[in-house]
């Protein structure tokens, strides 16, 4: 068996004990709450457990790790077989309190297992995504086919169900341990970066402002994100984008023939002028970003207006943000005039209409 087919068939066995273990949490949880049961549920429950009993019971004995789960599993069974075969002299007030003292244990042992179950799919779901990445990156040698993004983007709505629905520290550090972050490089990966920085700030910011994550996103022009994370991470994130020269490359995309990638690359820019510091702004400005602006505010005329008065959106970005101080706002307010009318000098009637917009848009 070669590397790429051992690959596959470490990534099939895990997603075949991730459904196993979803399966019997399902059923376990339906055990766990006597007082919401039905003899319909009752007996829809046990036929599920006892129908998953050959298949946990294969799968989970051959993992060592999970003899005390399969143990407790077995212990489940043999209650829930024993509640569903009494004996056939069993009538009686007597046969009555033990079948509710059997109920109720049966309904105490879920409870206890259902922590472990838990506990053991947040590591199948992130065992199953590392080892998927794993696997995209050996395919990337060859073209990828649509059944290997099909298994990432499987993999990444799972992580991301999980992150909806809480804060998890044994959770988190499952995933600060497996280093899966750094890996999440793809455009469907990169939103679970936004949704991984969202679920513990203090925690995942420091991954996006190392190893290169923020130069990849930008490359990637995985903007919508991008721009979702400056506003999460705010001005560390600017930082990071001037320091490896992410930011000229933003301005860049709105040249793009795409129209969806201009947007997004001025509302990057938007957010970058909202929170970014001095040498940020600066940048953006001397790097041609006004000219731009006015460029994309002119093509309104041709297309749909998603640039209608931009060049004035973007002053009161300024005017209004964080990142800058006051004299630091009038320096760059007039910096802006002069790059307009610089940019409009064959028409005097669009540029007095661009400057009067940026002048009442913004405070004096």
């Amino acid at each position: 068996m070669d590397e790429r087919e051992g690959a596959t068939v470490k990534l099939e066995t895990h997603q075949q004990l991730f459904k196993v273990l979803e399966s019997l949490n399902r059923v376990s949880n339906d055990f766990s709450k006597p007082c919401r049961r039905s003899p319909d549920s009752d007996s829809s429950a046990i036929n599920a457990m006892l129908e998953l009993r050959a298949t946990s019971s294969s799968i989970l004995s051959a993992n060592p790790h999970m003899f005390s789960l399969s143990q407790h599993l077995s212990e489940l069974i043999e209650l829930i077989q024993e509640l569903q075969d009494p004996k056939p002299s069993s009538h009686g007030l007597k046969s009555f309190l033990i079948r509710r003292v059997k109920s109720h244990e049966i309904s105490r042992l879920a409870a206890s297992i259902e922590p472990e179950l838990h506990a053991w799919i947040d590591r199948e779901t992130v065992s199953g995504l590392t080892i998927t990445v794993a696997e995209m990156r050996y395919y990337c040698k060859s073209p990828l086919t649509l059944s290997h993004e099909d298994k990432l983007f499987d993999k990444i709505t799972v992580l991301q169900n999980r992150l909806s629905r809480g804060f998890d520290m044994n959770f988190q550090d499952l995933l600060l341990k497996s280093g899966i972050f750094s890996e999440l490089v793809r455009e469907k990966a990169a939103i679970s970066m936004k949704e991984l920085v969202l679920y513990n700030k203090d925690v995942f910011v420091g991954s996006v402002l190392v190893g290169g994550s923020v130069k990849a996103l930008v490359s990637m022009g995985s903007l919508r994100v991008l721009s979702s994370l400056i506003k999460a991470i705010k001005s560390p994130l600017v930082d990071e984008m001037e320091s490896c020269g992410s930011i000229l490359q933003i301005i860049s995309y709105m040249s793009s023939d795409d129209l969806e990638r201009r947007i997004m690359a001025m509302d990057c820019a938007m957010e970058i002028g909202f929170y970014g510091r001095r040498e940020a702004v600066e940048v953006m400005i001397n790097g041609g970003l006004i000219e731009k602006l006015v460029e994309l505010q002119r093509s309104e005329l041709e297309r749909p207006h998603p640039f209608s008065s931009c060049v004035a959106r973007f002053a009161v970005q300024l005017e209004v943000g964080e990142g800058l101080r006051q004299r630091e706002k009038r320096k760059f307010m007039q910096k802006i005039l002069k790059k307009i009318r610089e940019g409009c000098v064959s028409d005097i009637a669009e540029c007095a209409t661009i400057v009067a917009e940026v002048l009442w848009g913004s405070s004096p």
